[in-house]
């Protein structure tokens, strides 16, 4: 079957899930598991007319990895994210108030780009390591979660204040330790009661990741811009000025972290952005060093975009090599795929997608960004914080029912601290992270 593939459709199914990436990608609440799943259910109807799973297949990895390029932007100008770009907002929301928002946008694009092709590269010797020691890894999968937990806390060096003593930071370390605590505490009990959540539109399988992180994130982060009477400059810088050694570091560190979780059972994105969380150091609540600070911003926009390009790449060569499914495209795909099989054939074809996936993806993050700060400078600030605000309100609990809404309002109660206690927001990462450590124990 996979011999009959013509170009054309081939084509026509590559701009079909490069369109639906750009959807997802631009609208929170909205992921490409929800296409794959829904794709899945109409592949019989699809199929009856002829048309063949391979190529809803690649309808769905054009999606993921389209998604993958365009979902910064509700994440950089909404404080709007999904649960691949949450930690994107924080700094992501400085640069956009410090009039680099365009500059964001380009720069996560290049990440993405950068990380197809490292990621390509990257591909022979990481399946190597992972087809050779995946059980080993799998059995000390508790033991490597515990130890980034730790060193992100104790990292933590809080806010600088003149003339206080070396063990100060402790008390930072402290604050650090109980909002990854409480993120996690609150992410165990979601998890353990996921059942509970009864969305009113069903469009695939609900997750309770969608109100924990928009809350943690997003709206926490939306209610201070509304304290703090930020607004919108009128600058809209584009040109990227991040040196090249810094976009380098990015596109490295973000890939090679993005590379490592996909073969994972329980870890996500989010958890391979907390470590490069650790390989950039930042701390972009200070105001000294403003230069120096925007320059480590950037450098972790171009990371986190890296991070997830890669992850959504090796998904796929994890299915392949050994047959594990990481995400609900990928599990799609399996499904779709379990008659006709996978071969080499497939998986030149599945580069090929993921190339011209790539490049379209680029030009229209880039060409988005550079203009939807036109129509936002025209809104004062404070109403379209308040607008995305409702409009998340709105998505949880259309997604996630009543309950949802509940672990939204508890995620935002606890994604307003960080900023109060002066530490970083990525220690509200525990959501994710303190339950799948428990499920490893």
């Amino acid at each position: 079957m996979f011999e009959t593939i013509t170009i054309t459709y081939l084509i026509i199914s590559i701009l079909i899930g490069y369109l639906l990436g750009v959807v997802s990608g631009l609208i929170p609440g909205i992921h490409t598991n929800n296409f794959a799943l829904i794709l899945l259910s109409l592949s019989p109807i699809f199929i009856d007319f002829g048309i063949s799973p391979i190529y809803i297949a690649l309808v769905i990895l054009s999606n993921s990895i389209s998604h993958t390029f365009h979902d910064i932007i509700p994440a950089i100008f909404l404080g709007a994210p999904n649960d691949d770009v949450a930690l994107a907002v924080l700094p992501g929301h400085r640069l956009l108030l410090d009039g680099y928002g365009a500059e964001a946008v380009r720069l996560s694009a290049l990440g993405s780009a950068g990380s197809v092709i490292f990621s390509l590269v990257l591909a022979p010797p990481i399946i190597f390591i992972f087809a050779n020691n995946y059980s080993l890894i799998q059995e000390n999968m508790a033991l490597i979660l515990i130890l980034i937990s730790i060193i992100l806390i104790l990292t933590e060096k809080g806010e600088f204040v003149p003339g206080q003593g070396s063990l100060s930071r402790l008390r930072f370390c402290f604050y650090a330790m109980l909002i990854f605590l409480a993120s996690g505490f609150l992410g165990y009990m979601a998890f353990k009661t996921d059942y509970l959540v009864k969305p009113l539109i069903d469009l695939g399988e609900p997750t309770v990741l969608l109100p924990l992180l928009s809350g943690l994130f997003g709206s926490s982060q939306l209610i201070i811009s509304m304290m703090s009477g930020a607004h919108i400059p009128i600058k809209n810088i584009s040109q990227m000025k991040l040196p090249t050694k810094n976009i380098a570091r990015g596109i490295l560190t973000g890939s090679f972290a993005g590379s490592l979780v996909a073969w994972l059972p329980g870890v996500s994105s989010s958890t391979a952005t907390v470590i490069t969380r650790l390989l950039i150091p930042d701390n972009f609540s200070k105001e000294q060093n403003g230069n120096h600070v925007l320059e480590k911003a950037k450098e972790f926009i171009v990371s986190i975009s890296g991070v997830n390009t890669s992850n959504a790449i090796f998904g796929l060569f994890a299915l392949v090599i050994i047959e594990k499914t990481r995400n609900g495209a990928m599990v799609a795909v399996d499904k779709l795929l379990q008659d006709t099989g996978i071969n080499n054939m497939f998986i030149v074809i599945c580069i090929i997608t993921i190339l011209i996936a790539s490049l379209f993806s680029y030009f229209s993050t880039v060409i988005i960004g550079n203009n939807v700060h036109k129509v936002l400078t025209r809104i004062e600030y404070k109403k379209i914080c308040k607008a995305v605000l409702a409009f998340l309100c709105v998505t949880v609990t259309l997604l996630t029912g009543f309950y949802g809404f509940i672990l939204f309002i508890i995620a935002t109660t606890i994604g307003l601290l960080p900023p109060f206690m002066k530490v970083r927001r990525a220690h509200a990462m525990g959501v994710i992270l303190l339950p799948v450590i428990i499920y490893f124990l």
